[in-house]
């Protein structure tokens, strides 16, 4: 580290603090987090669980008729609210336990000099005063200040807003939620966790993104709210004018919310969500947040870069070439000078030059640097030779031929830029891109004694000859491209590199290109050009961070985006996307963002990830579609039935029981199977099918349960209880059963269900026939059915399951 003393004295910049004074100050200042508002004991998380407004309805609904002396009806409401909560509460404890031990095999870990070590550490055990390591790709870990910066940049834009990294000297303040760029230097912690500028500003910046699932959720559940509260007063204002029982009628309201209301559906998605996490983890995919894995099976566009995930990432020199196409050994030793005293993240490309063979360094040696950065994409060193200092730059060549103006002639000397000469050079690029090579140029000048060296030096350069690297395609790209795109999933690629190389790239992997688009042209189009644009261009090459931005906000205009990156300039990217996607070899910042993380860096885990978000969206489509047919349906026969029968057409514990033992039947959804066609697809929510399926199957629920009325009353003559018990009966039958119909949209004898969805179904049934066959159904005003009225409710039964399957074809929902 240039500068820095080597005092290896404990609590020096070179030593830092010992094991045991960092344990103290653990203790005293807590771990290095930013307290999320998510954290809760296990006493608070399941008391959060009696917390909802209907629950507390129900409570005080208990209360009320056990002070009445209604001790059945207050007993059965008590016992309800407590089975729910725990159920609630044992999944969710459950799934947030899974979601911790999953992210902690992706954990970032931050480089701090303990005992005169460096050590490699969880970021929630910095302290202050340690001393922390930054390089390029490192996430600054908390608040402090630089001790020792060689070239050290910064991007603070999540901080700031600032696009453009900051350069750090010695002295510069430092700030948690930022990250290094280019260069490398110290940094001492001033500041961790609660009392860090990011945890004060935290509430702003945590990404709060609403994802589309969600807000679809949020509109479902307000149309739900909205139903229930119209239907709780219509029933309270007809029964009390009917002179019903004004308790038994504010709970038979009560309980009638309760059962129109979907109170599963946190728990149904949390269970689906998590046992989706499981599911992929073992197929190498990391999901950081539950909520990614509906957006995964609603991606219908997918971003990648190139390198590393398309090809081998396996780059190698394939040559050199000045400007008259022979290779020349001076080329290669100006770019490996670069590579060796540049202290910017090192690429690839930097590896593959000093592996390519041994060079001498005694010529040179090292005055200054201009770091890399993505804007330039260039990096430059000044160097001291036998005649005199010279600078020395490597990069992009699109953004170096502007710079040029001279090159170098075979016997070494410099000759003056024509524009004939400009356009051999110019063709000479293209041409070896358009062979799929990766190409940067070296170039070179005599520079005068300076204090300080910036990217305006970088001028009147002479090209000394282009570099080219091979990076053969991976062999398993082909069959993931077309497995995704068999998906129904658009693929684009989004690269630095140059647009010739992509095509190949993109054509050797059988990708039909469809279109191109460039950084230079994108930096000329409107936000509106480019949303046009972007829908028909396949390749966007040679863009900027600010541009790759750019691309995925003008295509979430229409679609749900995957953005793919491992680089330190995707993290703006990763986190403006529908789906952050990154590798857990990725730089820190990457992995950081990323919602999901891929064990390899390999198409094929992305694509089992993505089949597993779409059998989770159908498992919790399952549910709804459950909610909004048969129990909806009898929810609103319940009601208007109240209005002509002269007793409630079924108590509110009736209402209550049977809605626990529906609900019962449902924890089995999450692990049902899910029909292959309904994977060929992208996944999304529409509110407005939901209603359209309400508004076919709510009625035709109703209808058979007016067919049972009539049985029951005019066939069977049914006294009260009578009545309540054959209709428990077959509304239990009728919401449990149809989850056999509406669970494929093809034929449901065809579909195979989960064994386990099989069981709690058919258990919840045989529950149901055993409390109306037994005499444990008087204690809650049940009454023994005869046979012939429990064949009439299965013939019943058994025409509406296929009414339903027929109706389900017909209508096409």
């Amino acid at each position: 580290m240039v500068g820095m003393r080597q005092n290896k004295q404990p609590n020096s910049i070179s030593y830092g603090l010992t094991s045991r004074e960092a344990r103290r100050r653990l203790k005293t200042y807590g771990p290095n987090k930013v307290a999320t508002g998510e954290n809760k004991s296990k006493v608070r998380l399941f008391l959060s669980k009696f917390t909802s407004p209907l629950t507390l309805i129900l409570l005080v609904s208990a209360t009320i008729s056990l002070t009445l002396g209604e001790v059945a009806s207050g007993s059965i409401i008590i016992a309800i609210v407590l089975i729910s909560g725990i159920l609630d509460f044992t999944n969710s404890y459950r799934s947030a336990k899974a979601a911790e031990d999953l992210q902690k095999s992706v954990r970032v870990n931050a480089k701090v000099i303990r005992d005169g070590i460096t050590k490699s550490i969880p970021l929630s055990c910095i302290v202050p005063g340690d001393v922390v390591r930054l390089s390029a790709g490192s996430i600054v870990p908390a608040d402090g200040e630089t001790v020792d910066s060689n070239a050290l940049t910064i991007d603070e834009s999540a901080l700031t807003g600032e696009s453009y990294p900051v350069e750090k000297e010695a002295g510069s303040s430092l700030r948690m939620g930022s990250n290094a760029i280019s260069g490398e230097g110290l940094m001492r912690v001033t500041a961790t966790g609660k009392n860090t500028e990011f945890a004060k500003m935290s509430a702003s910046l945590r990404r709060q993104t609403s994802t589309e699932f969600d807000t679809e959720i949020a509109k479902f559940s307000a149309l739900v709210s909205r139903i229930t509260l119209l239907l709780v007063v219509f029933i309270l204002a007809i029964d009390m004018l009917l002179k019903h029982d004004t308790i038994n009628s504010l709970l038979f309201a009560l309980a009638l919310a309760v059962g129109l209301t979907p109170e599963l559906l946190p728990l149904i998605i949390t269970a689906n969500l998590t046992r989706g996490s499981l599911n992929m983890a073992k197929k190498g995919v990391i999901v950081k947040k539950l909520s990614a894995i509906q957006n995964l099976g609603a991606m219908d566009v997918f971003c990648t870069d190139k390198t590393g995930t398309l090809t081998e990432n396996k780059i190698g020199v394939a040559g050199a070439s000045d400007f008259y196409g022979g290779e020349t050994g001076r080329i290669l030793e100006l770019a490996a000078v670069v590579c060796k005293y540049t202290s910017s993240f090192e690429s690839p490309l930097d590896v593959a030059v000093m592996k390519y063979r041994n060079y001498n360094w005694r010529g040179y040696r090292k005055v200054q640097e201009i770091p890399f950065d993505f804007e330039r994409k260039r990096e430059s060193v000044v160097v001291r030779t036998s005649n005199g200092r010279r600078l020395i730059t490597k990069g992009a060549s699109e953004n170096l031929f502007p710079l040029l103006c001279g090159y170098r002639a075979k016997n070494g000397e410099r000759k003056r830029l024509t524009p004939k000469s400009m356009q051999t050079i110019k063709n000479m690029y293209h041409e070896l891109c358009s062979n799929g090579y990766r190409v940067i140029m070296v170039a070179s000048r005599e520079i005068g004694d300076g204090e300080k060296y910036t990217p305006s030096d970088e001028t009147a350069l002479t090209f000394e000859g282009y570099i080219m690297f091979t990076d053969p395609p991976k062999a398993s790209a082909k069959q993931s491209l077309a497995q995704l795109k068999a998906a129904n999933i658009d693929i684009k690629i989004i690269t630095g590199d140059d647009p010739l190389v992509a095509q190949k790239v993109g054509s050797d992997l059988g990708l039909d290109v469809s279109g191109v688009l460039t950084g230079t042209e994108i930096s000329h189009m409107s936000q509106a050009q480019l949303a046009r644009k972007v829908e028909r261009a396949t390749i966007f090459a040679r863009v900027d961070p600010n541009q790759k931005l750019a691309i995925i906000e003008a295509l979430r205009k229409r679609h749900v985006v995957g953005y793919m990156g491992d680089g330190i300039n995707d993290a703006p990217s990763l986190r403006t996307a529908d789906i952050g996607i990154s590798v857990n070899n990725a730089v820190d910042v990457a992995k950081d963002t990323a919602d999901i993380i891929l064990k390899g860096k390999s198409l094929c885990y992305l694509y089992d990830g993505v089949i597993e978000g779409r059998r989770t969206f159908a498992n919790t489509m399952k549910y709804l579609k459950m909610a909004l047919s048969s129990n909806f349906g009898n929810m609103f026969s319940m009601a208007g039935s109240s209005i002509f029968l002269p007793f409630l057409p079924m108590t509110a514990p009736q209402i209550l029981l049977n809605n626990l033992l529906y609900d019962a039947s449902q924890f089995a959804i999450p692990m049902d199977n899910v029909d292959e066609n309904q994977l060929l697809t992208p996944q999304r929510m529409e509110l407005g099918q939901l209603k359209r399926f309400m508004l076919i199957f709510g009625p035709l629920s109703s209808l058979f349960d007016i067919v049972t009325f009539v049985v029951l009353l005019h066939v069977f003559h049914a006294s009260a209880s009578l009545f309540q018990t054959g209709w428990f009966v077959e509304s239990m039958l009728t919401q449990v059963l149809v989850v056999f119909i509406i669970r494929t949209k093809g034929l449901a004898v065809r579909s195979r269900p989960a064994k386990a969805l099989v069981f709690s179904t058919l258990s919840v049934c045989l529950i149901a026939i055993g409390l109306a066959l037994s005499p444990i159904g008087k204690y809650i005003g049940f009454t023994i059915l005869p046979l012939s009225i429990l064949s009439a409710i299965f013939a019943i039964t058994a025409a509406y399951l296929l009414t339903v399957e027929i109706v389900k074809h017909l209508t096409r929902v």
